[in-house]
C-alpha cells in the first residue's frame, strides 16, 4: 500500500519530457490568470492541434464523425473540447472536467474612491481565501470593461516588468498590538482589502484631486470612464511568473495551481489525443470556488447543450440519445488535493494523505466531515481505473483532504454524477493550496498527463 517518490524512477528521456512540460506548464499559467484568459489560450493551443470551433461546423451544415477535433466556448469563461471517437457516442464519452477559476479578488462595481490623498480600489474577496495573505505583495489587475456602445476593453496592469504594481497595506508591528491579539480570520478584515493605486493628484483640482489623476490616466490608456466600473471584470491577482521553487528545481510555484494544474494537463491530454474508441471530451468550467453555480459554472446546462449540439451535428440527436450519453460516460473530475505538508501534521492523517512526488491523487469521497457534500466513487469504477493505470505504469496515490473532523471541500464531481455517470476526483496534490502562491511537485504534474491521457485512449 505504500507509495515511494517516484524521480529515481524515470528515464532520461522521461526526465526531458518531464521538463518541457511543465515549462509549457508554467508558460500557460503565466498566459492565464483568469478564467477569460485561460479560454482564450486554450483556443489558441486547440486551435494549433487542429480543434474546429463547433460554431463554424454547425453554420456550415457539417457532418462529424470519427477522428474530428472540435471545441466550443461559453461566454468567454468555459470551454468544452471533443475528439469524436470510433465507437457509437451512446457508448458514453470518457471526460476529463476541471475548473480555471482560483481564489483572488474581484473589483466592486462602485470601487474607485480617495481618502486623504490616497487613491483606493475596493474589493470583495473570491472563494476561499486567508485574508491576511494577500497584503503587502505585488499585486495585478487583469480582467475586462464592457463599455455601453458594444466593445470590451482588455485590462492588465502588473505583468509586465515596465508596469506598475499594487497593493494592498498592513499595519505596522510597532502600532498592532491590539491587532495582533485578533484570530487569524479576523486580522484582516473583508472591507479592508482595498487596493493602493495612487497618491498623485491632478494639477488645479481641488475635490478628490488624486482620484482625478487616476481617472485621467484611465481615460487616457483605456478610453473608459468612471461609470464603466459598473460593467467591467476586474480580478486582483498576485503579480509575477510561475517559478521553478527548490534548489534542485523540482517543483513550481505559481498564483492558480488549484485548478489550473489540472485543467493544463487535461487540455494537453485531449490535445494529444489522436484517435479514441469513445470519444473523448475535456471541460473546463468557472465559478467552482464559489459553488459551480452561474451560467458558467458546472451546475449550469451549458455542458448539456453542448453535447446536445454534437449530436445533432452527427446526425443523431434525440433527447433520450443525449440521456444515453452522458449516463454512460466515464469522469475524472480533475481538481487538486492537499499535498502533506510536515509543518502542519497535524491536520493529516499520514496512511491516507497525498505526498509529493509520489504520483497524481485518487480521491474517492471529498466533502466535510461525514462525507457531506460528497460525491463517492463506486468501488467498481476504482478498480477499472486501477486496471487502467497499472497497465501504462501510471504512477498515483489515494487521499482524503485531512483529518475527518478537520474540515473538507467539494469540486464538480458530485454534479456530473447526477447524469448518472460513472466519476471521481483526480489531481495534482498542492502545498500551500488557496494562498496567493502555490507549490505543486513537476514529477506530480507529469504523472497527471500520464494519467489523463491514459484514461482518454480507453
Amino acid at each position: 500500500m505504500e507509495r515511494k517518490n517516484i524521480w529515481n524512477s524515470y528515464t532520461k528521456k522521461q526526465l526531458a519530457e518531464l521538463e518541457t512540460l511543465n515549462k509549457n506548464y508554467r508558460r500557460f499559467l503565466d498566459a492565464g490568470k483568469t478564467e477569460r484568459e485561460c479560454v482564450k489560450e486554450s483556443v489558441a493551443l486547440a486551435e494549433k492541434a487542429g480543434f474546429q470551433n463547433l460554431q463554424d461546423v454547425i453554420k456550415n451544415g457539417q457532418r462529424l464523425q470519427a477522428g474530428d477535433r472540435v471545441y466550443a466556448t461559453y461566454m468567454g469563461k468555459a470551454i468544452a473540447l471533443f475528439v469524436i471517437g470510433t465507437k457509437d457516442i451512446e457508448k458514453g464519452m470518457n471526460i476529463l472536467g476541471a475548473h480555471i477559476d482560483s481564489p483572488r479578488l474581484d473589483l466592486k462595481q462602485n470601487p474607485l474612491y480617495e481618502d486623504t490623498e490616497l487613491a483606493y480600489l475596493d474589493t470583495h474577496y473570491y472563494g476561499g481565501i486567508k485574508k491576511y495573505q494577500w497584503v503587502t505583495i505585488p499585486l495585478a489587475l487583469h480582467g475586462v470593461i464592457a463599455k455601453k456602445d458594444g466593445s470590451v476593453v482588455d485590462v492588465c496592469i502588473g505583468e509586465d516588468e515596465k508596469d506598475p504594481v499594487f497593493c494592498i497595506t498592513d499595519l505596522l508591528v510597532h502600532l498592532s498590538g491590539e491587532q495582533l491579539e485578533k484570530k487569524a480570520a479576523k486580522v484582516v478584515e473583508g472591507e479592508a482589502l482595498n487596493l493602493l493605486i495612487g497618491n498623485m493628484p491632478l494639477a488645479d483640482t481641488e475635490k478628490d484631486a488624486v482620484k482625478a489623476n487616476i481617472l485621467k490616466l484611465l481615460k487616457e490608456k483605456y478610453d473608459v470612464e468612471e461609470e464603466d466600473f459598473l460593467s467591467a471584470e476586474l480580478e486582483v491577482v498576485p503579480a509575477g511568473k510561475a517559478r521553478e521553487c527548490g534548489l534542485d528545481r523540482s517543483m513550481v510555484l505559481a498564483y492558480g495551481h488549484d485548478d489550473r494544474v489540472c485543467a493544463y494537463t487535461s487540455l494537453e491530454a485531449i490535445l494529444d489525443v489522436k484517435k479514441v474508441k469513445h470519444t473523448a471530451c475535456c471541460i473546463l468550467v468557472d465559478k467552482e470556488e464559489i459553488g459551480s453555480v452561474g451560467a458558467t459554472g458546472m451546475q449550469s446546462r451549458f455542458f448539456e447543450n453542448i453535447v446536445a449540439e454534437l449530436l445533432n451535428c452527427m446526425g443523431d440527436y434525440s433527447d433520450l440519445k443525449l440521456r444515453r450519453v452522458l449516463a454512460n460516460s466515464r469522469m475524472l473530475s480533475s481538481d487538486v488535493s492537499a499535498a502533506y505538508d510536515p509543518e502542519y501534521g497535524a491536520a493529516f492523517e499520514k496512511k491516507n494523505t497525498a505526498y509529493f512526488a509520489r504520483g497524481i491523487v485518487f480521491n474517492k469521497y471529498t466533502g466535510a466531515r461525514g462525507k457531506s457534500g460528497s460525491n463517492d466513487a463506486n468501488a467498481e469504477y476504482v478498480a477499472q481505473l486501477r486496471a487502467v493505470l497499472d497497465k501504462q505504469d501510471v504512477k498515483y496515490q489515494t487521499a482524503e483532504l485531512g483529518k475527518v473532523d478537520f474540515g473538507g471541500g467539494g469540486t464538480i464531481a458530485y454534479i456530473l454524477a447526477l447524469y448518472g455517470m460513472q466519476v471521481i476526483d483526480c489531481g495534482v496534490a498542492v502545498l500551500s493550496m488557496h494562498a496567493p502562491w502555490e507549490i505543486v511537485s513537476k514529477a506530480d504534474v507529469y504523472e497527471a498527463k500520464r494519467c489523463y491521457t491514459a484514461f482518454l485512449a480507453v
